[in-house]
């Protein structure tokens, strides 16, 4: 699921892989292997996306089809 979230988001911006991995201060084939279900984004990085993509970090694991990150 989440795999599917990150690249839809990064698509639905118009962002490269390159564009995602940049703004993450990671490596393309990082962004590549979270899209390809190869690995996960640590628990930081996962943060990172969230915030980044203004969603929840359930909405990235599939806990919630509600992208709406929470207010705090």
């Amino acid at each position: 699921m989440i795999a599917e979230r990150i690249k839809e988001l990064r698509q639905a911006r118009g962002w490269t892989q390159a564009d995602l991995a940049r703004r993450l201060s990671i490596t393309r084939n990082g962004v590549n292997s979270w899209e390809q279900g190869l690995s996960t984004p640590s628990p930081a990085s996962l943060v990172d996306l969230a915030r980044l993509f203004s969603v929840s970090t359930d909405y990235l694991l599939g806990r919630t089809d509600n992208p709406s990150a929470p207010r705090a």
